[in-house]
C-alpha cells in the first residue's frame, strides 16, 4: 500500500511539474482602454479632452473634426475629474448617438437643468442626466420627424413624451 501511495504522489508531482513548467500559458496580454473623448475644456491648442465619465484626458489630442462640444469651464479641475453639474453635462454628452455628435455645439446648466445646444441653434432640454440615452433617442426621433421642419427647443425631461416649441431654427441635415 505504501509503494502504491508513493507512486501516486510521484505521478501527481510529475503531472503538476509538467503543467507548471511546460503547459501553463506564461504570456501576459496587456489591454489598453483608450477613453473616448466626448467634450472639451478650453479651445484651440489649449483644449483638453474629457471622457463621458468625467475623467480629464490630457494625453489624447483633441480632434479638429468633428469638433467636440465645449464644457462651460475656464480651467481644468486640479483633481483630474469633473464634479457636480459639469459632470452631469459630460455624461449627457457622452450618451449622444454617433449620428448626432457632429451637430452638438455645447452644453450648459439652464433653468430646466442640463441643456445642449446644437450647431443649428436648437436647444435640447435634458433636465437631469438620468435616462440620457433614452432622452437622446427621443431627440433623434423628433429631429428625424419629416413633419417638423424648424423648431427652437425639444424638452426631453419626459423622454416618452418630448415637447417641442418654436420655429426659428432649422433642423440639422440628415446623416
Amino acid at each position: 500500500m505504501r509503494r502504491w501511495l508513493a507512486a501516486l504522489v510521484v505521478v501527481l508531482l510529475a503531472v503538476a511539474a509538467l503543467y507548471w513548467f511546460v503547459l501553463r500559458d506564461k504570456t501576459v496580454a496587456a489591454e489598453v482602454h483608450v477613453p473616448e473623448l466626448t467634450a472639451t475644456i478650453g479651445s484651440g491648442e489649449d483644449a483638453v479632452g474629457v471622457a463621458a465619465d468625467g475623467r480629464i484626458v490630457p494625453f489624447l489630442e483633441v480632434p479638429d473634426e468633428p469638433p467636440l462640444p465645449r464644457l462651460p469651464l475656464d480651467k481644468v479641475p486640479e483633481s483630474g475629474r469633473l464634479a457636480g453639474p459639469v459632470l452631469a453635462q459630460a455624461r449627457v454628452l457622452g450618451a449622444a448617438p454617433e449620428a448626432l455628435r457632429p451637430y452638438v455645439e455645447r452644453s450648459y446648466l439652464g433653468e430646466s437643468g442640463i441643456d445642449v445646444i446644437l450647431t443649428t441653434g436648437i436647444e435640447l432640454r435634458f433636465g437631469e442626466a438620468s435616462q440620457a440615452k433614452e432622452k437622446w433617442r427621443a431627440a433623434a426621433a423628433v429631429l428625424a420627424n419629416p413633419e417638423i421642419t424648424a423648431l427652437d427647443y425639444v424638452d426631453l425631461r419626459a423622454p416618452g413624451h418630448p415637447a417641442v416649441g418654436g420655429s426659428e431654427h432649422s433642423l440639422p441635415p440628415a446623416p
